[in-house]
């Protein structure tokens, strides 16, 4: 069950159990969501009483630029579902992920992004992306979560749990 938490309507939705199994299991006390989407992950804080931090290229913050994560914050949990490429296009915005033209420079943002949210974590934080595999028209199976991780460990980050899998579709 996903929950009552977002705007399940939005494009690119998650359930909100998800995070919040995660925030209860982790317990942070400071979150940040650099794409908020329709503020799922804010929704949970809110509910559980954790302070949140979230933004969204729609309200102008690119989170693959360095320059936009907040400078004088530390957080212990950061939860990011940032936007497959070339899957679903969100916004007109040309800095949006899911515009970028070729999984190349789809990967070279997405490394940004992680490097970003590496350095708002506190010594010790969490930092969790959801992201999953796809099947593209031209380009055949992209390996996301493959990626994924590899961007992380290149950031410095060290997995700290199992991997968690959802079948869909």
């Amino acid at each position: 069950r996903a929950g009552e938490y977002g705007d399940r309507g939005y494009p690119g939705n998650c359930g909100g159990n998800l995070i919040k199994d995660l925030l209860l299991y982790f317990q942070p006390s400071l979150v940040f969501d650099p794409m908020t989407g329709s503020g799922t992950c804010r929704d949970v804080c809110d509910e559980l009483k954790i302070a949140c931090v979230s933004d969204d290229i729609r309200f102008g913050n690119d989170a693959t630029d360095p320059e936009t994560t907040p400078e004088s914050l530390r957080f212990d949990f950061i939860w990011s579902h940032p936007p497959y490429w070339r899957q679903k296009r969100y916004t007109d915005d040309p800095r949006d992920l899911s515009r970028t033209p070729t999984l190349e420079a789809f990967l070279t943002r997405y490394r940004q992004l992680i490097v970003s949210c590496a350095s708002a974590l506190e010594p010790g934080g969490r930092l969790a992306i959801l992201m999953g595999d796809y099947q593209d028209r031209q380009a055949g199976f992209v390996p996301l979560t493959y990626h994924t991780k590899r961007l992380a460990f290149e950031a410095g980050l060290v997995q700290c749990c199992t991997d968690v899998v959802r079948f869909s579709h």
